[in-house]
């Protein structure tokens, strides 16, 4: 057997079987997937990829510069050594992709952190890098004889995408570079500017020295507040001026204490989180109902939203499970049709083995389990989102998912922690 060096190849311990949940959570391990799903040409073997990794049946992962590998059984207990090879990135690209790294230190970061956002995939690709497979990247190799993905290749690329989720440095070993060589090559990266500006041009010495005694420094940022700020008590002596509820002005102060302090949180991150759209009327009541208003606060939130205390208790709820986006699902019903429609039912079909997958009754965007109170929700985004029946309602029963089984199993866990 060929003995590879411990920096360039690196090897994971069988995964525990992934019964109720989806492979990938991250988009970059979404986005493994479906370099995977549009590539092999029998989706049945696909399909049997899945089921063979979801019961475990994938052994230790070794990863190395463009190849994975894993012995996979098959239900009889047969076993095959699974291959899949993805092309390795020349020295040349590699140099590039250090260069356009070093530039944003957001990029070091989020790598750092386990992380691969959109944007420095997108930085890569515009500078002629390809960090994710495309359609046609994953060549398949296995003992088993088959020419193309067999479901024995499908499961090992199931399993990368779980490793994938914890640590994008996998597929950067796969392209071919190993996690301390590409660490210590930014590093190196990052101090060569400074090491070679031997003859700086543009600004004479003695002008940047004058320059520098009447220039203030930079404050450093401030401190994250571990909690909002309490706002003042109201003079309860004086009586309030016509038309001021002082109960629904307390809480309007505390409640704008708390989105405050949210907004600082995400002024001082890193890499600050995409806004959320201007709410309407209805959507803001929700929101600020969320702060446990009562008495005749939560009655005129109630009629600010459109609904009675109950049902924007529910609200709320849908709220807690995923913002405007969660409320959205849990308002409208609508007709899902063409392609939406057709993914769907992929997504259905194959989120489950045969002998696992509920009954459902589909209307509009909503399938129910015949036969118990559970129900799964389509977002227009393409995520499902989990409903139960309480008291002969629906009501949401946890966050978004975009595999249906996963999202489905939310249901029953929900159920468990309220009953404990």
């Amino acid at each position: 057997m060929t003995e590879y060096d411990e920096d360039t190849e690196r090897t994971f311990a069988a995964l525990p079987p992934a019964h109720g949940r989806g492979f990938a959570q991250t988009w970059w391990g979404q986005a493994w997937l479906k370099a995977l799903e549009d590539t092999a040409l029998d989706s049945a073997q696909v399909k049997t990829g899945r089921r063979l990794a979801r019961a475990g049946a994938v052994g230790a992962v070794s990863v190395r510069p463009g190849r994975i590998t894993a012995v996979v059984k098959d239900r009889d207990g047969t076993a095959h050594r699974a291959d899949v090879l993805l092309a390795e990135l020349s020295g040349e690209r590699w140099d590039r992709f250090v260069d356009m790294t070093v530039e944003r230190a957001g990029h070091v970061a989020a790598l750092l952190d386990r992380e691969m956002p959109p944007h420095l995939v997108e930085d890569a690709a515009a500078a002629g890098i390809e960090l994710l497979p495309g359609m046609g990247e994953l060549e398949p190799e296995c003992d088993c004889g088959a020419w193309d993905h067999c479901g024995h290749t499908a499961a090992l690329c199931y399993q990368v995408a779980r490793l994938l989720d914890q640590d994008p440095f996998v597929l950067l070993l796969m392209r071919g570079r190993a996690e301390r060589a590409l660490l210590d090559a930014l590093q190196e990266r990052s101090a060569t500017p400074a090491e070679e500006a031997a003859e700086p041009a543009g600004v004479d010495a003695a002008e940047a020295y004058a320059a520098g005694a009447v220039l203030p420094s930079l404050p450093a940022l401030p401190e994250l507040p571990a909690d909002p700020g309490v706002p003042p008590a109201l003079d309860t002596e004086a009586p309030p001026p016509p038309g001021i509820d002082p109960a629904a002005l307390e809480f309007l102060a505390a409640r704008t204490a708390v989105e405050a302090h949210r907004l600082l949180a995400e002024a001082l991150r890193p890499e600050p989180h995409a806004v959320e759209a201007d709410l309407t009327v209805p959507q803001d009541a929700v929101r600020l109902a969320t702060g446990a208003p009562g008495g005749a606060v939560a009655d005129r939130l109630a009629d600010g939203s459109g609904r009675g205390r109950e049902q924007l208790a529910l609200a709320v709820r849908a709220w807690g499970h995923g913002g405007v986006a969660a409320l959205s699902v849990y308002e409208e019903e609508w007709t899902v049709e063409g392609e939406t429609l057709a993914r769907a039912r992929a997504a259905l079909d194959s989120a489950w083995d045969e002998d696992e997958r509920p009954t459902l009754r589909a209307t509009g965007n909503r399938w129910t389990v015949v036969g118990a109170p559970r129900q799964l929700r389509l977002g227009r985004d393409g995520r499902w989102w989990p409903y139960r029946k309480e008291r002969g309602r629906w009501v949401p029963a946890g966050g978004a998912a975009q595999d249906p089984a996963t999202a489905l199993a939310s249901t029953d866990l929900a159920a468990a922690e309220e009953a404990s």
